[in-house]
């Protein structure tokens, strides 16, 4: 389960960063629904892509590194095994992923459909 806590973040974080730009951003609005899962696309393709850049992808951890070993002590910000700093780095790139997903899909979307 603690494999899977990473990406239902990204997409928890991504949904709701997609939510918010299309409540914001009236031009990009693609209906609730729409925003939601146009977000969590972004949300975990924005967090795959940070990953892949060398100074984040340290901060942001892997679903391997969240899982911890077996005989690993807990740090300060390590519970069971589960490192909350790459949580929360993951959670904040699936936020802003998931709002430039649903604002560029959003733009593109509306100025055709107006033509």
């Amino acid at each position: 389960m603690e494999a899977l806590l990473p990406i239902i973040m990204q997409l928890v974080a991504g949904g709701a960063g997609g939510g918010g730009i299309g409540k914001l951003l009236k031009s990009a609005d693609l209906g609730m629904i729409g925003n939601i899962i146009t977000g969590a696309v972004g949300g975990v393709g924005g967090t795959f892509i940070a990953g892949l850049i060398p100074g984040l992808s340290g901060l942001l951890g892997s679903a391997a590194d969240m899982a911890g070993s077996v005989g690993e002590v807990a740090g300060a910000t390590d519970v069971g095994g589960l490192d909350f700093g790459a949580l929360a780095g993951q959670g904040a790139t699936g936020l802003v992923g998931g709002g430039i997903l649903t604002a560029v899909v959003g733009l593109v979307k509306n100025s055709m459909s107006s033509k």
